[in-house]
C-alpha cells in the first residue's frame, strides 16, 4: 500500500503539472500544463479545496464509450482530469478516492 500523494513534475515541453495518487498507487487525477512552478502549486491548491465538493466534479463518457471526470474550480475551470474507466461504478469510486485524498495528500515535488 502506497501512500497517497500529489507528484509535481516537469514534462518534455517544461509545462509543470501534477497527479494525484490514490492510496493504492493509481493515479486518480492529473492536471494542465502550467507555465510556472507557481501556477502548479495553485492548481494543486485549488484541488484541496474543491475536491470535497460533489457539484464540483463533471462526469462524462468520452467518444470511445469510456467514463471520465472533470474536477472544476468554483470559477468553472477545469484543474483536474481523470483517467478513463470501464463503468460509471468505476469512475464513482474515483470520485471518492479524490474526495477522500486530494484535500490532505503532501506534494512530491520532482521538479
Amino acid at each position: 500500500m502506497n501512500n497517497p500523494k500529489y507528484t509535481k513534475y516537469k514534462d518534455t515541453a517544461s509545462q509543470y503539472r501534477f497527479n494525484l495518487k490514490a492510496e493504492n498507487g493509481e493515479k486518480i487525477l492529473h492536471s494542465e500544463g502550467y507555465t510556472t512552478s507557481a501556477n502548479c502549486d495553485n492548481g494543486i491548491q485549488s484541488v484541496r479545496v474543491n475536491s470535497p465538493i460533489d457539484k464540483r466534479y463533471e462526469r462524462s463518457t468520452s467518444t470511445n464509450g469510456k467514463y471520465y471526470f472533470n474536477l472544476k474550480s468554483s470559477n468553472g475551470q477545469v484543474i483536474g482530469t481523470s483517467e478513463m474507466y470501464n463503468s460509471r461504478a468505476s469512475r464513482e469510486n474515483g470520485i471518492e478516492a479524490v474526495k477522500r485524498v486530494g484535500p490532505t495528500a503532501p506534494v512530491d515535488d520532482q521538479t
